[in-house]
């Protein structure tokens, strides 16, 4: 077996736990918008269930959530040193920025839920849901970065990436009318 055939299980392993990663963070983000909507229950419903989830969000965070991005970082960091020219290739360089956005995002998210814990967040659970979305237009970036294997193409991918932002912005705005329409 050669080092190359040594990459596809490499690959394996990290598809698997950037699924992991990505499931953390979506969920992580949802129960933060549900954190925060508990704020305006009633006192005594508001403390159980804050309670219940900083316990359940420190769970997801520090048993999959973290432990799937480091491992989705060193199956990269393993890749990309069994096949080293893929670091000159425009589209892996493209990939690479989309990553550390990723990584920017988990650590604001890990500070999000450290606020929320303190009770000193300040962020609605409309800028919740948007910020959401945030990991979604990282996730499909990075994809059809990896996917195209093009840095040329990476231009009207970045439009179809605005467009799409457009329309899950517009999604997230229809939903909140939605929900107030009928009281949700």
């Amino acid at each position: 077996m050669t080092k190359y055939d040594f990459y596809y299980y490499v690959l394996s392993v990290h598809i698997i736990f950037v699924v992991s990663w990505m499931a953390g963070l979506f969920y992580s983000v949802r129960l933060f918008i549900y954190h925060t909507e508990a704020n305006d229950r009633p006192e005594i419903e508001r403390n159980i269930l804050q309670k219940e989830y900083e316990k359940i969000e420190a769970k997801l965070w520090n048993i999959i959530t973290t432990p799937a991005m480091v491992l989705t970082v060193l199956a990269g960091a393993g890749m990309l040193y069994i096949r080293p020219e893929y670091l000159q290739m425009p589209w892996m360089q493209v990939k690479l920025g989309f990553v550390l956005l990723l990584l920017v995002y988990h650590f604001i998210c890990q500070r999000i839920m450290k606020q929320l814990k303190d009770g000193k967040c300040n962020i609605s659970s409309f800028q919740l849901r948007l910020w959401n979305e945030v990991a979604t237009v990282l996730l499909v970036a990075i994809v059809f970065t990896v996917v195209l294997k093009s840095a040329v193409n990476w231009i009207y991918g970045l439009i179809g990436l605005i467009l799409f932002s457009a329309v899950i912005m517009i999604a997230v705005k229809w939903y909140k009318h939605y929900r107030k329409k009928h009281d949700l």
